[in-house]
């Protein structure tokens, strides 16, 4: 009879612990979760930087100053962003949100292009728990080994 009054009391008390310990396992389930696709966001990103200043390193300069033509910048946002210079009409993005308002070029001049730098700016890495602003991040430069090709 006495063993019988524990297990009932017991019953009781491990619903309300597995309460307690669930909620707290969930909070660390979602936040383990949210801080791994962050990094899968990012990843994704440095992977299209890269690929971005790869092509515009290889890519024919055609400016005579360090400002790139529109051609070029837009043929390089374009490679960031869709991964395709010239996308097709409902290319998507390969980061959520991601636009090519995002992605800045850069070239590094002395009398000819020296370097492409190519970055992430004010892009807002969607969270649950709020958005982190990417600002210069990621960023990577190529030293530029393609054409020098002035109009």
């Amino acid at each position: 009879m006495r063993i019988a009054g524990r297990r009932q009391r017991s019953r009781g008390s491990v619903l309300v612990e597995l309460t307690l310990s669930a909620t707290f396992l969930v909070a660390l389930f979602l936040g383990v979760w949210q801080f791994g696709y962050g990094f899968y966001i990012y990843s994704q990103l440095e992977q299209a930087v890269r690929d971005g200043a790869r092509y515009a390193s290889l890519r024919t300069y055609n400016s005579a100053n360090s400002t790139p033509t529109a051609d070029f910048t837009t043929a390089v946002q374009n490679v960031v962003v869709y991964g395709d210079p010239a996308p097709a009409n409902g290319a998507t993005p390969i980061a959520p949100g991601l636009t090519t308002a995002n992605v800045s070029v850069t070239v590094t001049f002395t009398s000819v292009p020296t370097a492409i730098n190519v970055a992430i700016t004010n892009y807002k890495l969607p969270t649950y728990y709020g958005n982190q602003t990417l600002s210069g991040k990621p960023t990577t430069s190529f030293p530029f080994v393609g054409v020098f090709g002035p109009p």
